[in-house]
Parts: C-alpha cells; sequence; structure tokens
C-alpha cells in the first residue's frame, strides 16, 4: 500500500478538502468477467471501503459518493431493488468502522423517490455517526444536479413572489444556501473511473472550478495507489480561478 507520508511529492498541507467520486463502471467490470451486474456492484461496495479509509488516512474533510442517480431509476426494476438493498445492507455493516475511524456519514438527494425501508435505515446509520468529527462521507442517493438547481429555483422563486427576499439581492452565494450541499464545501477534486468523459449531471453548480481526474479504471478495480496518485495530481495543478499565474503567485486568488 502506498503511504502518502514517504512519499516526497506529496504535500500533507495541500490536501483537497472535499473530494467528489463518480464511481462507475461496476456493470462492465462484471461483464468483462461473465458475471451479473450485480456482482460488480457488491464488489464496488468494497471499493468504497478502501477508498473512504485512504480518504480518512489522508486527511480530507469531505467525500462525497455519487452513488444512485435519478436516472438509475430508469434502470431494470430488478436491478434498482438489488442495489437499493445492496447500498443499505453496506452502509448497516459499515456503521460501527465509520464511527471506529470517526467518519461521519450523511446523504444528499431526493429522498422522496427512495423506498421507506431505505430512508429510515439510512437515517438510522446517520443518526449513529452524528457524533464522529473526522471525514464527512457523503452519499448522493437519488441525486441529479439538475433536479437539485430546479428545487433551489423553486425555493427561491416562492420566497420571491411572497416578498420574503428581493430578487435584485439574489447572489451566487445565497442560491448557494438553498443547494442540497448547502453545509459543505464545493470539491476540490473530481474523480470519475471507468473511462467515460462526462461529468453525468454531478454537482454541476459546486465543480465549477474543481479539478478533475478520469482514469479508465473500473470502480471495483479502483485502489488506494490510483487514488493516492488522483491526490499527488491535483497537487501537480495550479488553481487559478480565472486569474493569471501571476495574480497566484502575489497571493491575489480568491478563498473558493
Amino acid at each position: 500500500m502506498t503511504d502518502l507520508s514517504h512519499n516526497n511529492s506529496f504535500d500533507p498541507d495541500r490536501v483537497p478538502r472535499h473530494v467528489a467520486i463518480i464511481m462507475d463502471g461496476n456493470g462492465r467490470w462484471a461483464k468483462a468477467r461473465g458475471l451479473d451486474r450485480s456482482e460488480g456492484h457488491i464488489e464496488g461496495v468494497n471499493t468504497v471501503r478502501r477508498i473512504t479509509e485512504a480518504a480518512s488516512e489522508a486527511g480530507i474533510k469531505y467525500l462525497t459518493l455519487y452513488t444512485f442517480s435519478t436516472e438509475n431509476w430508469n434502470r431494470p426494476r430488478e436491478e434498482v431493488d438489488a442495489l437499493m438493498h445492496l447500498i443499505v445492507m453496506a452502509i448497516e455493516r459499515e456503521t460501527a468502522d465509520l464511527i471506529k475511524n470517526n467518519v461521519r456519514l450523511t446523504m444528499i438527494g431526493d429522498f422522496s423517490r427512495m423506498p421507506e425501508f431505505a430512508y429510515r435505515r439510512l437515517c438510522r446509520c446517520i443518526d449513529d455517526t452524528s457524533h464522529c468529527t473526522g471525514l464527512t462521507l457523503v452519499l448522493a442517493i437519488s441525486y441529479s444536479s439538475r433536479w437539485e438547481i430546479t428545487e433551489a429555483a423553486r425555493q427561491i422563486a416562492t420566497l420571491a413572489k411572497d416578498g420574503a427576499i428581493n430578487p435584485n439581492e439574489i447572489t451566487q452565494e445565497s442560491v448557494a444556501t438553498y443547494l442540497a450541499t448547502r453545509d459543505i464545501p464545493d470539491p476540490d477534486l473530481l474523480i470519475r473511473t471507468g473511462g467515460d468523459f462526462r461529468i453525468s449531471n454531478f454537482l454541476l453548480w459546486q465543480i465549477a472550478y474543481s479539478e478533475i481526474y478520469l482514469t479508465p479504471t473500473f470502480w471495483p478495480d479502483f485502489s488506494k495507489e490510483e487514488f493516492h496518485k488522483a491526490l499527488a495530481e491535483y497537487q501537480n495543478r495550479e488553481r487559478r480561478f480565472g486569474m493569471t499565474s501571476e495574480q497566484i503567485a502575489d497571493n491575489s486568488a480568491p478563498t473558493i
């Protein structure tokens, strides 16, 4: 296992505060091995465990995992039901270790579409880890960015209609307070596994200035070593936020 503390190219003071991951390739991993798609999802759970451990060890404060999108509801019913049961069982099984490792669990998404059993049991796990102060593990379940932005627009429009807010005073900062991620900083680094080159309706507002790391590795094969490689590559990027390299050198970059 790669030990970041002994990696001379890694700066522990420049660890991304928030890493978001599009976990793609479970089904294709299984198909390549002649297995049922469900076997890929099961193996993907093991990757969630090791990457959560790696993120916690690295000192990352937030890890957001694209667990189930609103578009995933369109998949075959059998696969959707199996995924819901797998997610719940995996989180319940891991809750004790999350507490042991001081990891707090939370989730974002359109919970109205979730089966009642899944929502209730996941909320219990969230309550059980609420006292933890280390890494915050954010599960994006029944989530899509267009859903999130649409919901924010509805809330703002209603408040403006009722005279509670002045439309002329709406800012980017105030819009962000109506998003599902209102209490979570924007991702510094977005990782996508599986070889595709798209965002897939994930955190569109929040990743405006995130660094992006793409890998052809399917999620079940995504290792701690490759996660560390992504962190090291992030540290080699120059984050300019629309400014110039000279302004960055002068410490003129905004805090985002």
